[in-house]
């Protein structure tokens, strides 16, 4: 079965959590499976709940760990901005709310990378209301993002670095 692939852009930060994640889910997945088999030497055909969660819970840890597998192996790490001064992704850009007047630093990430914690900014998703408003913008343009909850935000972009 032939599958089209898509590539994950990623910057080189959001690799490198990428990765790290991976490595975490992997001593996880060490841990689950060491108290797994200790709950199936324990375990009585009557009482099998602790036994139950465990296998439940290395299923989980093996689910992540093959979605992180999955992302790392169609990254492409961002090296080169061609953007003409507009927001891509990898991009740092400061935000102003017309309505509170508040200044936000965020960095648009794909959504794989937004997911992950842990980095020194804010990630907005190329996939969010306002990552999706946020591309392609260039310094001092104004945009209204519609939230679900029948809000609308205005923002301006201040500033664009990479």
């Amino acid at each position: 079965m032939t599958q089209a692939t898509k590539t994950v852009r990623l910057t080189r930060e959001g690799y490198e959590r990428l990765q790290r994640a991976l490595g975490q889910e992997q001593a996880r997945l060490a841990e689950a499976t060491r108290i797994l088999q200790e709950q199936m030497e324990t375990s009585s055909d009557t009482e099998d709940t602790g036994l139950e969660d465990a296998k439940r819970e290395k299923m989980n840890i093996e689910a992540r760990i093959d979605e992180l597998e999955d992302t790392l192996g169609l990254a492409t790490i961002i090296e080169e901005h061609e953007n003409d001064g507009r927001v891509e992704l990898g991009a740092i850009v400061v935000l102003s709310n017309e309505t509170t007047k508040k200044e936000t630093k965020v960095m648009v990430v794909s959504a794989p990378e937004a997911a992950v914690t842990g980095g020194s900014l804010p990630r907005v998703s190329e996939d969010s209301p306002v990552g999706k408003e946020l591309m392609g913008r260039k310094k001092g343009e104004a945009f209204v993002v519609n939230l679900d909850n029948g809000k609308q935000m205005k923002y301006k972009v201040k500033s664009i670095e990479y």
